[in-house]
């Protein structure tokens, strides 16, 4: 029984520990194609989002979505994240995304650090609005149906 509470007692610093270096390892084996590999445009998210790789997950506080909304995003608020990543599906690329990429940068990495194939919005949810206007709006919600 003692041994089952000290465990419990350590595991979140054990994993703190782990979490702590994967974002050291993360950062000294950080080169050009990482760099690469850690962004998405709006072009590629479509795409993907159409293949069902990927989830486009809406990192904006809770006023924001409700301002404007991004039905095809799953909703989770970067305060959130820690609390409810673990519903996230790791078979797909997770695509973090705010109006421009600030939060979004800081949620990729987090997501990372949990062994999730993350990446950010490299133009934000501004160009991914700007991007999906007329046709290629029609086009894309057609085909993610």
């Amino acid at each position: 029984m003692k041994r089952v509470f000290l465990i419990l007692l350590f595991f979140p610093t054990v994993q703190m520990v782990v979490s702590q270096d994967y974002i050291d390892n993360y950062l000294t084996n950080f080169n050009y194609e990482a760099r690469k590999n850690m962004k998405v445009s709006s072009e590629g998210l479509t795409k993907l989002l159409i293949d069902n790789k990927a989830i486009l997950l809406d990192i904006r506080f809770e006023e924001e979505q409700k301002s404007w909304n991004m039905p095809y995003a799953v909703p989770m608020p970067l305060p959130n994240i820690p609390s409810n990543y673990n519903s996230l599906d790791k078979s797909k690329i997770i695509v973090t995304a705010c109006p421009h990429k600030d939060r979004a940068i800081i949620a990729m990495v987090y997501l990372k650090s949990k062994g999730y194939d993350a990446r950010y919005l490299s133009d934000g949810l501004l160009g991914l609005a700007d991007y999906l206007r007329g046709d290629k709006a029609k086009l894309f919600i057609e085909k993610i149906k």
